[in-house]
């Protein structure tokens, strides 16, 4: 039997002091230590076998980050080990809450193709895992060739095609190793719900921009592009995520989907929830009223479906607690859940070809404060986003 814990973490703008990353957006020296200060005891907090990190512009500074975790850690651990005076119950309890270093933990990170100069920064991704990859990572950001998602009027006319060839921000793939399992993992970072708005040629920034002349229409629209390019960005995830099903492997999906688990976006990536009984659907190619599915083609059909689905960690936490409510982002008095993490069936405890399950379910959202709120200043050098962890067992359960 085999326990880890994997998390996901939007750190909000990593980057090395006195360095633009967006326009005019800077952290002074006292501001940087400030935040990897910060960023280091959620780290060690944390203290997950794989961490899938959001919003890294610098790499050294989230290895400084790691190193300066590792430091308090181990200090930690040299305070609390027990000496052989102590009885066993409390080196037992030690050995359970022991920080782990990560000094020989495997290292990925992917820096964000789109990426441009001082005040034009774009983020990229990393993962950082104790228990090492299977191969080199992969990155998908660039989408060769090009996805042409055709559109049609309702009376069945062509509308054009909507095009993506390269996703805003990529995507990591780590194969981990796991007790004789390796795992597929994919981190993600999707499009965010800020408004796309296109800047005229010759004019320094697009009309929408300009709040004194505001212009709602236009803004809505924004927000119908950067939607379709979420959804357009979700489906390449999702490809990415039926060719590792397809070879059988088991897969785990996290990072900040900019949507909750119900949007359009999240449940391309999660893929179809099965209707509760094809037998009462009329068939695709019905001929009459009552040409409906036999039980033996309804059957196939679900378990084509949940072949291919993958479940929400906070969910099955949720069904298995007393929990009223997860959030891992506030705004505007909205609070919600964008930051997830899905299975594939191969963890979930309804399936018996399991071969794990989840345990438990943290959520690190104590420094949340609603960013819309007068005072809430501190969001900038803290995260934005809640951390989010599964804790897993493989092994010892199911069918395999």
């Amino acid at each position: 039997m085999t326990r880890f814990t994997i998390a996901s973490f939007n750190v909000k703008n990593l980057i090395g002091p006195q360095q633009e990353y967006y326009r005019f957006e800077k952290y002074t020296p006292e501001e940087y230590a400030w935040k990897a200060d910060w960023l280091a005891d959620q780290v060690l907090s944390m203290d997950a076998d794989i961490i899938c990190f959001q919003e890294i512009f610098d790499e050294d500074a989230l290895r400084s980050v790691i190193r300066e975790a590792d430091v308090r850690g181990i200090a930690s651990n040299d305070a609390s080990l027990p000496d052989r005076t102590k009885r066993y119950a409390k080196k037992a309890i030690f050995r359970k809450l022991a920080y782990t270093p990560y000094e020989n933990a495997a290292f990925a990170f992917a820096p964000n193709l789109n990426d441009g100069g001082p005040g034009e920064r774009r983020p990229g991704l990393a993962v950082v895992s104790r228990l090492g990859f299977s191969g080199p990572p992969e990155i998908i950001q660039d989408v060769q060739p090009a996805v042409d998602i055709p559109l049609r009027e309702l009376d069945g006319s062509s509308a054009g095609s909507f095009r993506i060839s390269r996703l805003s921000r990529p995507v990591v793939k780590v194969r981990v190793p796991v007790g004789g399992t390796a795992i597929t993992v994919f981190n993600c970072h999707l499009k965010s719900k800020l408004g796309e708005f296109i800047r005229p040629e010759g004019t320094p920034f697009p009309p929408e921009a300009d709040l004194v002349a505001y212009d709602p229409a236009g803004r809505a629209m924004g927000a119908l592009r950067s939607a379709l390019r979420r959804m357009a960005e979700a489906w390449v995830l999702r490809r990415a995520i039926l060719e590792e099903l397809d070879r059988g492997n088991p897969v785990i999906v996290l990072g900040d989907f900019n949507d909750g688990e119900h949007a359009v976006s999240s449940e391309i990536i999660s893929g179809e929830r099965p209707f509760r009984n094809y037998a009462w659907m009329r068939r695709h190619d019905a001929e009459r009223a009552n040409d409906r599915y036999g039980e033996a083609e309804a059957q196939a059909i679900t378990d084509a479906v949940e072949r291919v689905r993958l479940h929400s960690a906070e969910k099955l936490f949720v069904r298995r607690s007393l929990r009223d409510m997860v959030y891992t982002a506030a705004f505007g008095g909205v609070f919600e859940s964008i930051d997830q993490i899905l299975f594939s069936r191969h963890f979930h405890p309804d399936y018996e070809g399991r071969i794990g399950e989840m345990e438990y379910f943290s959520v690190f959202n104590d420094h949340l404060t609603d960013g819309s709120h007068p005072e809430a200043p501190y969001n900038k050098l803290a995260s934005d986003h809640g951390q989010i962890m599964a804790h897993l067992r493989l092994g010892g359960v199911g069918r395999e």
